[in-house]
């Protein structure tokens, strides 16, 4: 057990960069959202939208892929994955009838995990070809920065949304 321990020790990690945005924007979002109730967080924009309940659902959603993603591209030397449906997620998940508190929680704590699991990419593996979907292959670094672009993208529509609410 020991020689293990060492071997992690002596091993180069991913830039922190990418693991400390993404802690950064969850625990300055958890702030701010915390304060919503329920019906504020039900609400649709507009017919086919999502509430702010359905996007931070489809966020988790998205941690849940990544996640995979993250763990099992370290396994080969190419990683293939398939792309995800995420309206039917989402809407097979009902995240609109969830509490939101726990929602909330649930995000949060699953993308601080991902932090760790980031910040543990040892650095000879960030150039691992990835293949997701139809898309063109990207690396695993990448793949770690757009997840945090993802969630930054749906955090402006949360808050064009609550500006109307």
């Amino acid at each position: 057990m020991e020689v293990n321990r060492l071997k992690i020790k002596e091993e180069k990690f991913m830039n922190s960069d990418i693991s400390n945005g993404l802690r950064s924007v969850i625990g300055e979002t958890y702030e701010s959202l915390k304060k919503y109730d329920d019906k504020t967080m039900s609400f649709n924009p507009a017919p086919g939208k999502w509430s702010v309940k359905e996007i931070i659902g489809h966020l988790i959603d998205s941690a849940a892929n990544n996640h995979h993603r993250f763990i099992r591209a370290r396994q080969e030397e190419i990683f293939v994955f398939p792309n995800y449906e995420q309206a039917f997620w989402v809407n097979a998940q009902h995240y609109n009838k969830s509490d939101w508190p726990f929602l909330l929680e649930l995000w949060k704590n699953y993308n601080m995990h991902l932090a760790t699991v980031i910040d543990t990419i040892p650095q000879d593996q960030q150039q691992t070809e990835c293949r997701i979907g139809n898309y063109e292959p990207v690396t695993l670094e990448f793949l770690c920065e757009d997840y945090v672009d993802h969630i930054k993208h749906h955090l402006k529509q949360i808050y064009n949304i609550l500006d109307k609410t």
